[in-house]
């Protein structure tokens, strides 16, 4: 017979309690500086404590195109808008970013970056300049020139505009129609071929500007797969042509510009907004690298206090009472949380750009081979953190804006021992076909054994998988190719 009775346990146990504060703060490490200002604004809108003031920063914008035809049109768009000039900010508590210097020698004086090296006013034309500058005069409507202000931003460092019609027309909230009008005209602007939607598109601008796109020829371009296999007979067949006629269309595209926005290479429009800026500093302040978050793009929030007090003071129901402090913890807690991720991203990408001077230095070769366990056993953190602070976060560096993912690559190891990056053997590969002749291409046995004479252990299929990557064709193809 069993009998049942009661009995008092001490047990010990551990749980994870996800807070919503930790959430908030999970989530605000995962945007970018683009999305956390949309999320600010979403915070401001629900807590009448919450104030946003833009960060006055020293620091130059990396794509910094003339922004007065933009501001102009801007300010057309808007007239209709008012705000309250004389309204000051009563704050007692904000969040700021910050900065670090990598490698430097111990003067960490910022005032004093010599900035007379850079040459703001004998610069070349960038590709935004150059466009904007044919948009003012194509259009006259404010709005026009506020929506084609928006297509040169887009258009990639191709000089592409790879979205349909539809899409830009949800993604700027304008009517499809409009945006056509406006990219049948703005197709016209040099360099010519831009704001094409692919290559075929590209060399149809082109060949039209040139008075040569007729039937035979927008056939061969329906059939570019065609030419890039060098099947001849098919495409004179396709064509209608002989092949003499097939060789001068040939002639012809060959004479195209495949990358309009190729003359502007040194400073191409970006589509990637950096969320980190790093800089070199000269040898005067100690060498090394500046990295700060670029406050360009990141809004600076206050916690408005006095009103605050004015609010509780005058609250008698234990309700509204409630309510008010609730919405100070609240955006107490949202400056805290800001303040964290910004320390963390900071120190995120210090580490990176420590890790990858000799990149930084002297260029794709010397990318050395990193994890995420790499950086977090350094500064102390979790890999999952670290994850998160590196997705869909831009820096922008001398050599360029990349995504901070973009550091971490695996590593081959040779049998010396020595670890090489597989992007820097990437680049390796693509420079030394890019370096071979006619009479001499490289099969990928050939390239296997240059490298093993570098020291690099690496199997054919491997280099037949980078050659895939890099969208390199085989030797095979390559020989027809050059002959």
């Amino acid at each position: 017979m069993s009998t049942i009775n009661q009995r008092l346990d001490l047990r010990q146990s551990q749980n994870l309690v996800m807070t919503p504060q930790l959430q908030q703060a999970i989530k605000l490490l995962q945007l970018n500086n683009v999305e956390l200002a949309e999320y600010i604004e979403a915070e401001i809108a629900q807590n009448p404590l919450l104030e946003k003031k833009e960060a006055e920063s020293d620091t130059p914008a990396l794509d910094t195109g003339p922004s007065e035809e933009r501001d102009n049109v801007q300010d057309d768009f808007d007239s209709n808008w008012t705000g309250n000039e004389n309204e000051q900010p009563k704050a007692t508590t904000d969040f700021d970013a910050g900065s670090a210097v990598i490698g430097a020698g111990g003067n960490r004086n910022f005032d004093e970056l010599d900035e007379s090296a850079d040459p703001a006013f004998t610069r070349p034309e960038t590709l935004r300049e150059h466009l904007l500058e044919q948009m003012n005069v194509a259009f006259d409507d404010a709005r026009d020139r506020l929506i084609g202000a928006m297509l040169i931003d887009m258009i990639d460092e191709a000089g592409y505009l790879r979205e349909g019609t539809a899409d830009l027309s949800a993604k700027l909230g304008a009517d499809e129609a409009r945006i056509q009008s406006l990219l049948a005209t703005m197709k016209k602007f040099s360099p010519s071929g831009v704001f094409a939607q692919d290559l075929k598109d590209c060399l149809a601008i082109q060949l039209d500007e040139q008075g040569k796109l007729d039937k035979p020829m927008k056939i061969l371009l329906d059939n570019l797969n065609l030419l890039a296999g060098h099947d001849m007979d098919a495409l004179a067949k396709k064509c209608d042509v002989n092949g003499m006629y097939l060789m001068d269309m040939i002639g012809d595209i060959k004479s195209l510009n495949p990358k309009p926005a190729s003359n502007f290479d040194h400073m191409v429009v970006q589509t990637a907004i950096p969320d980190v800026l790093m800089k070199k500093l000269p040898k005067n302040l100690g060498g090394g690298w500046r990295v700060e978050l670029n406050t360009e793009t990141l809004p600076r929030v206050l916690v408005n206090n006095e009103y605050y007090t004015q609010v509780s003071n005058s609250a008698k129901d234990k309700k509204d009472r409630e309510y008010i402090t609730t919405q100070l913890n609240n955006a107490n807690w949202l400056v805290k949380s800001l303040d964290q991720r910004a320390q963390t991203i900071l120190k995120v990408a210090s580490e990176i750009v420590e890790q990858q001077d000799a990149f930084f230095t002297f260029g794709i070769e010397f990318l050395r081979p990193l994890t995420l366990k790499d950086i977090a056993e350094v500064i102390g953190m979790h890999e999952s953190t670290v994850s998160r602070v590196t997705t869909n976060k831009y820096i922008g560096t001398p050599r360029g804006i990349f995504e901070l993912k973009y550091f971490f690559s695996t590593a081959l190891v040779s049998a010396d021992g020595t670890a090489h990056s597989s992007e820097s053997i990437k680049a390796r590969i693509k420079a030394m076909i890019d370096a071979e002749k006619p009479d001499d291409v490289l099969s990928d046995d050939a390239i296997v054994e240059a490298l093993q004479k570098d020291g690099i252990d690496i199997a054919r299929r491997t280099i037949a998988k980078y050659r895939d990557m890099l969208n390199i064709p085989s030797s095979v193809q390559r020989r027809k190719q050059k002959r």
